[in-house]
């Protein structure tokens, strides 16, 4: 079963268990999904979105909620920072099960061993061999500057 038929199938019952939070947050996913599908009409690509594409969609969501959950914090709006939270776990209930930072370093040290990677200027071929390999499993704006650390 594809990602997007997991994302309609537990918003079939969400709908059936009267879940109206989980519900909310499966339709805001599903939202984002045609949002992305209806800007690439313009363009050669129709096709529908891969499940790569989709975890990045989710990725950032969940991104975006962290964000807020740590402003309401801030703020003082403790009930708000909870709503997100609770988004962020419907959310991540659709993509893989994110690295540890042992699991993140072995990764990075077997892509620049794949690579052959000697100095900075392959850091582009390492990104590439770990989104490849670990899509939607870690954070690649932190883990590049820890490529980084190891070819500097």
């Amino acid at each position: 079963m594809d990602l997007r038929d997991r994302i309609n199938t537990a918003l079939k019952q969400a709908m059936k268990d009267k879940d109206q939070r989980r519900l909310a947050t499966l339709r805001l996913i599903n939202a984002a999904i045609k949002d992305q599908e209806i800007a690439r009409r313009g363009t050669e690509d129709t096709a529908p979105l891969s499940d790569a594409e989709i975890m990045a969609i989710l990725a950032r969501m969940t991104k975006q909620r962290n964000e807020s959950v740590r402003a309401y914090e801030e703020g003082g709006r403790l009930d708000l920072a909870e709503r997100e939270r609770a988004e962020i776990g419907v959310i991540e209930e659709f993509l893989p099960r994110q690295l540890d930072e042992a699991e993140i370093a072995a990764a990075i040290d077997r892509a620049i061993a794949d690579t052959g990677a000697s100095s900075i200027r392959d850091m582009g071929k390492i990104m590439g061999k770990l989104k490849e390999r670990h899509a939607g499993q870690m954070d690649f704006g932190a883990v590049g500057g820890q490529v980084k650390a190891r070819l500097g």
